[in-house]
């Protein structure tokens, strides 16, 4: 990998674990749509590659199944680990300095424009 995509990788991590952290939520709603646009992957080896990501927490049987098939980016994939431990960190301690009002709002401002990029993209 060039130090670009390791740098992207991090960063991607960092982005997605910083979001999850502060409002609960990021592997599949945000992870995944990541992969698709920033990497130009397939569904699949998004969904392959975001499993791999949240291994050993979550999806140990699923990623193996993605994995045998080739439709994991097993080195993004680990970039993207490293990047969401310090995101979700940093994003889990400037939750604690938010109201309730302006998580659950960001939260769904976020999720709708998640949503309309999902139906009105090809």
């Amino acid at each position: 990998m060039t130090p670009i995509a390791i740098a992207g990788g991090l960063a991607l991590g960092i982005v997605i674990g910083g979001i999850s952290g502060l409002i609960g939520i990021g592997g599949g709603a945000f992870l995944i749509p990541a992969l698709i646009y920033f990497y130009g992957m397939s569904q699949i080896r998004a969904q392959g590659t975001s499993l791999a990501t949240l291994l050993l927490p979550i999806g140990a049987f699923a990623f193996w199944t993605y994995y045998k098939a080739g439709h994991v980016d097993l080195k993004l994939a680990m970039l993207v680990a490293v990047g969401f431990t310090v995101g979700g960190w940093l994003g889990g301690m400037w939750a604690q300095h938010l109201s309730a009002i302006v998580l659950r709002r960001g939260f769904a401002v976020l999720l709708v424009l998640l949503a309309a990029r999902l139906v009105f993209t090809r």
